[in-house]
Formats: structure tokens, C-alpha cells, sequence
């Protein structure tokens, strides 16, 4: 998850990320936070919080429950 640490919108998608990992959704995830580089700030600065998967795939807020079910699914 890419953020900041002192983004509220940050802590509401952890919040969300811990859910889905607590009903079987997703697993770990790693946070990242974009102000220790330049390239990762000009990039996401003004999209965060955006979940990253694996494969590529970019999911930035704002999502609820229902979309980052979807997205932890490999289906968006």
C-alpha cells in the first residue's frame, strides 16, 4: 500500500486491508511510504492511498469493502 504517515485516508484503507485479511481475503501487505522518494511521491501524491498487487494492478482510493474484495481477488 502506497502512502504516507500521516494520511488519514491511509489508516481507513489499512483498516479495510486488515478486514478483508481477518475474513480470508488477501494476506499480508506492505506499506509503503511515498514521501521517502521523489519518484514514488510525484507518482502517487496526490492518489493515495493506492494498493498495489503482484501483478501490477493499481487500485486507488477512494474504495470500500465490496471494491477491495474484488480488487484482493485478481478481479478488477
Amino acid at each position: 500500500m502506497y502512502g504516507t504517515s500521516a494520511c488519514h485516508l491511509c489508516d481507513e484503507a489499512e483498516t479495510l486491508l486488515l478486514q478483508a485479511a481477518q475474513d480470508g481475503l488477501g494476506g499480508d501487505f506492505i506499506k509503503v511510504d511515498i514521501s521517502d522518494s521523489e519518484d514514488l511521491f510525484a507518482r502517487y501524491g496526490l492518489r493515495i492511498p493506492v494498493l498495489k498487487r503482484r501483478d501490477g494492478a493499481e487500485l486507488e482510493w477512494p474504495f470500500g469493502a465490496a471494491e477491495l474484495a474484488v480488487f484482493l481477488n485478481g478481479q478488477r
